[in-house]
């Protein structure tokens, strides 16, 4: 098997959709989970502290 382009044919089976709770494109219909907000595999949504930026952190300081 090559890894060329008669590679890029094959992949053609569809994976990730959009997600019914946050609308994003990262609902994986193999495994029935959302990988952005954690659909499918709990009631809250994921969520992450480094994800969001802080409010006084560094570069976002009052001046």
């Amino acid at each position: 098997m090559t890894k060329g382009t008669p590679s890029q044919g094959k992949r053609n089976k569809l994976l990730h959709t959009t997600c019914k709770r946050c609308g994003a494109h990262a609902y994986n219909m193999r495994k029935k989970f959302c990988a952005k907000c954690g659909y499918g595999k709990s009631k809250k949504v994921k969520d992450f502290s480094w994800r969001s930026r802080s409010l006084l952190g560094k570069g976002n300081r009052k001046k």
